[in-house]
């Protein structure tokens, strides 16, 4: 008896086993319920896509260079003396990845102060060379006026571990934060 032959048999063994073995058995009633999977949406980042909004607007009432908003003042940005222009060009163009953020929303000043000084050491600690601050627009404060934007910049340009910082793309909060590198 050849191999092939062999495998036949059992595998007819095996078919007529299984066919006693289910001899008496029903099959099911169809169910009239169908089984569907619903998953959820994913949410609407509403405040992203008003802010994408408002960057294409801007952009469009007028072109600017990346590189010219240093020079015409219309961006928020610092760079540490002794630390090359490039490094803050770098950063604006989003060649170093957020490695993490601090949201200062709803904080008072004395809060937002110690919240960033205690974020920007433990940035330190943990060896984190590019963090967002997000500082927020002001549109939600007393005639619509950024409480924390210019205060914020401030205190940064005063933190020696701080080489740089630049107003933060549309993508990543665009006038309501900054990107900041750190040593």
């Amino acid at each position: 008896m050849t191999r092939r032959s062999r495998v036949t048999e059992i595998a007819a063994d095996d078919v007529d086993l299984f066919r006693e073995a289910v001899r008496d058995a029903v099959p099911l009633a169809q169910s009239a319920r169908r089984v569907t999977h619903h998953h959820p949406l994913p949410p609407v980042p509403v405040q992203s896509l008003l802010d994408e909004l408002e960057a294409l607007s801007e952009s469009l009432a007028r072109p600017i260079d990346p590189d010219e908003a240093l020079t015409t003042g219309e961006e928020e940005s610092h760079v540490r003396h002794g630390v090359a222009r490039t490094v803050l060009r770098k950063l604006r163009r989003g060649q170093w990845v957020v490695q993490d953020e601090l949201d200062l929303h709803g904080m008072t000043r004395a809060e937002a102060r110690i919240a960033l000084a205690d974020f920007l050491r433990a940035c330190v600690r943990r060896e984190l060379r590019c963090v967002r601050v997000i500082h927020g627009k002001g549109l939600g404060s007393k005639n619509r006026e950024p409480v924390l934007k210019g205060e914020v910049r401030a205190w940064l340009a005063q933190r020696e571990e701080v080489l740089a910082f630049c107003q933060a793309p549309p993508a990543y909060g665009g006038g309501g934060a900054l990107l900041v590198l750190l040593k």
